[in-house]
């Protein structure tokens, strides 16, 4: 799965609610029916983190089993990439329809 993938996924699963690692991959593997690799968990909750999309639930929590938290700027860009992708969707399954009708 691509890094970007796993950081849009990762962003779906934490704007419902704060959630430690293994209930985000516990998420995705409900959503998609795949769960990710620890490196693409780990590497898109560092990626997200660094850009200011999540946040620690509780700064004082530390490792891996920390809970986190969409931030504001999360939401924000979650929302602009699931905008772009649905009018990707929206005309790729428009251009289907077309191709078989």
């Amino acid at each position: 799965m691509h890094s970007n993938d796993a950081q849009l996924l990762v962003l779906t699963v934490l704007a419902e609610s704060a959630a430690h690692g293994y209930a985000i991959n516990a998420a995705i593997e409900q959503l998609t029916g795949e769960r990710l690799g620890p490196g693409s968990l780990y590497g898109a909750l560092t990626r997200l983190e660094a850009r200011g999309l999540i946040e620690p639930d509780d700064p004082e929590e530390g490792g891996r089993a920390r809970t986190m938290r969409i931030t504001d700027a999360g939401r924000e860009a979650l929302r602009a990439q699931l905008t772009q992708l649905a009018r990707i969707s929206s005309v790729g399954l428009r251009a289907l329809g077309e191709a078989t009708t």
